[in-house]
């Protein structure tokens, strides 16, 4: 009899091991197959860029292709959407951005919740944006700009890509952290030619959109968003040292449909660092404007609902409505 129940024992704690054998073991044989990176922007734009270079250095890595899937639409929704209703096993995969940490408050019926539908898994880079002005403005550093405007209140435009663009809320943080009043003016097109002309006064932009313009004298940089001075243009101050705990950047990671499987994202989160740190990447990233940040995912999250948090705040403060 207790030779019966010491093999009953023996196979029942077998049994109760296989679940977690068979996770395991499908973590060191994923990927089987292809992985789709979903993008919720077109081609050609930073954050398809950005996941076709970690795409093609994850495919090199782990020996299958990883397609990127291009659903533009409703700022980066349709291609979130997508993948919150995806199976979750490790084969449709999200181009995370900024926008994700803004959406969520800024439209009121998503047919889903970033935070509770989508897993964080790994972060690959920030992307300092750069306040300029037009030459002709007459101030030329942050406390002339902010002294200005306090003297000429609804005087400046500031002009942005598109309501609820980073563009548009960094602008806003800036107005809610200095007290004064700037008209926004959002743009569908290029908002260059008004910018370069002075129609418009000041915008907040990438520096990879306006560091040439910089350098030639067709812009003044007065200040760059990031809490730290940017390797692309340090002799440029941030907008922190006049500004008290001002900080606002875009940044792009990799997240997956919620219930996907612990070992997977480890896996993922393993090997998109590998290549977010390899010399050669770290190199074209930089070359591209933006900064690496590998992240672990549990810190990745964290990082995801401090900017959700910030966003609801600006958000909120300043009453944006999507169109």
């Amino acid at each position: 009899m207790k030779l019966l129940r010491r093999q009953f024992l023996h196979l029942a704690a077998g049994a109760a091991a296989l679940p977690a054998v068979s996770r395991v073991a499908w973590a060191q044989t994923y990927p089987a197959r292809p992985v789709h990176l979903i993008v919720g922007f077109p081609a050609g734009q930073a954050a398809d860029i950005i996941a076709r270079l970690i795409g093609q250095g994850l495919s090199e890595r782990l020996g299958q292709q990883f397609v990127i899937d291009n659903r533009p639409g409703a700022s980066g929704n349709i291609a979130t959407e997508a993948v919150a209703r995806a199976p979750a096993d490790g084969y449709t995969l999200l181009l995370v951005t900024a926008t994700n940490a803004i959406n969520p408050t800024l439209y009121q019926n998503l047919h889903f919740n970033f935070i509770r539908d989508i897993a964080p898994i790994a972060s690959i880079d920030r992307a300092p944006f750069v306040m300029v002005v037009n030459p002709s403005f007459p101030a030329k550093t942050v406390p002339e700009f902010i002294a200005y405007a306090k003297a000429n209140p609804g005087k400046i435009n500031m002009a942005s890509v598109g309501i609820g663009s980073p563009s548009h809320v960094f602008g806003e943080l800036f107005k809610m952290m200095t007290g004064i009043n700037m008209v926004h003016v959002p743009y569908r097109g290029t908002l260059m030619p008004d910018l370069l002309s002075g129609q418009v006064q000041v915008c907040f932009l990438t520096i990879t959109t306006v560091k040439e313009y910089i350098q030639i004298g067709k812009l003044r940089a007065l200040a760059v968003t990031t809490a730290t001075r940017s390797e692309a243009l340090p002799d440029i101050p941030t907008v922190g040292e006049f500004v008290p705990d001002y900080e606002a950047t875009a940044w792009f990671g990799v997240g997956a449909p919620k219930s996907t499987q612990t070992e997977i994202v480890d896996k993922l989160n393993k090997e998109i660092n590998a290549v977010v740190t390899d010399p050669n990447m770290n190199a074209q990233l930089v070359g591209l404007g933006v900064e690496p940040m590998p992240m672990t995912p549990a810190d990745f999250g964290k990082f995801i609902a401090g900017e959700t948090e910030k966003w609801t705040k600006v958000i909120n403060f300043a009453n944006i409505k999507p169109i």
